[in-house]
């Protein structure tokens, strides 16, 4: 096999292409004049408007949803394949979230085995790390992944992972590369990370200040667009620049903090995900509790990306607060000096 880069995509697919992430993607590859073609892969139409996004329903929790992906392979023959479908915050309905998210993953597996493109690009999220006592303070990719996790929401992600890391062994011919996003934060994002952080009022563990991580959601589309262009392999970490204890980064969001010792926040976090009154169940908790901080060393070496908001920065664009775009080398402009103090 040879390791030679792959031609440079001209017809790119795209599951949750409604998503936020799947939406920018979109946007920015049609302006790419050297893509010919982009397939919109969604329960409904994405709100882009180009004459080169092609838009195919699909539903992949339903099971014809492998049959329908391999008849888009066959008719548009992409070269690369981003797979994006995955809920933004946790959802009551389990088993509709597994069928979509682990049984979606396979169909979509199936059928890239059937007829493969030259790249596919897995969306995934830190989260899969968990956050353990016993883990080091910065998780690199080949990290052991949260398996004793309680969560729902993460241990789709987890076989999801799991099914493209298989999938890659079994197929070398094809650059697959799997993204792990810390908490993608900005001014247009919208997911169980931005609701929960937008709220006046933010739990807190007594005796715990965990250190937090975030990504720009324009980062993360930087990422997406590299791993899409390039003929990268393997996982790779996407953060953003530096981290806070989750107290600093309450404070600078201007959150009340609200401190509970760790058996009340569970029952408490119980009782209103069961109430539908909460949208992050009480499995989460951990992440309250204890540090899931990733290492970003081997994206910027083999990936080429380094992130251009710092921590700072984002809180500030997802507060809607203006600031200069972005600054050289990671350092605070003037404006977001001024907020930082």
């Amino acid at each position: 096999m040879s390791d030679a880069p792959k031609p440079y995509p001209t017809v790119v697919a795209v599951t949750g292409a409604c998503t936020d992430l799947g939406v920018e993607t979109l946007r920015q590859l049609s302006d790419d004049p050297r893509i010919e073609r982009l397939i919109a892969l969604d329960v409904a139409k994405p709100d882009v408007i180009s004459d080169k996004v092609q838009f195919v329903r699909l539903d992949l929790s339903q099971p014809g949803a492998g049959m329908r992906i391999a008849d888009v392979l066959d008719e548009y023959s992409p070269d690369t394949f981003v797979h994006g479908a995955f809920l933004s915050t946790p959802t009551h309905d389990g088993g509709w979230a597994h069928e979509l998210e682990d049984v979606g993953t396979m169909h979509v597996l199936d059928a890239c085995a059937r007829n493969p493109p030259q790249r596919l690009v897995l969306l995934s999220t830190t989260l899969v790390y968990g956050a353990k006592p016993d883990q080091p303070t910065y998780l690199r990719e080949d990290a052991r992944l949260g398996e004793v996790t309680k969560s729902r929401f993460v241990n789709d992600r987890i076989r999801a992972e799991e099914q493209v890391l298989r999938f890659a062994r079994s197929h070398p011919s094809i650059d697959v590369c799997s993204l792990r996003f810390a908490k993608v934060l900005g001014p247009n994002s919208d997911n169980i990370f931005t609701r929960f952080l937008s709220r006046p009022v933010a739990p807190t563990l007594a005796g715990y200040d965990p250190l937090m991580q975030c990504v720009h959601e324009d980062d993360a589309i930087r990422a997406i667009l590299l791993a899409i262009r390039k003929s990268a392999r393997g996982v790779f970490n996407i953060v953003g620049k530096d981290i806070l204890p989750y107290t600093t980064l309450l404070a600078l969001l201007g959150r009340l903090p609200l401190p509970l010792p760790l058996p009340i926040a569970r029952a408490v976090g119980k009782a209103m995900w069961a109430t539908k009154l909460s949208e992050v169940p009480s499995t989460m908790v951990e992440h309250l509790q204890y540090s899931c901080v990733a290492d970003e060393g081997k994206a910027r070496v083999e990936l080429g990306f380094e992130a251009k908001y710092d921590i700072r920065q984002t809180l500030a664009e997802f507060l809607g607060m203006p600031i200069d775009r972005p600054a050289p080398a990671g350092r605070p402009t003037a404006q977001s000096a001024t907020w930082m103090n």
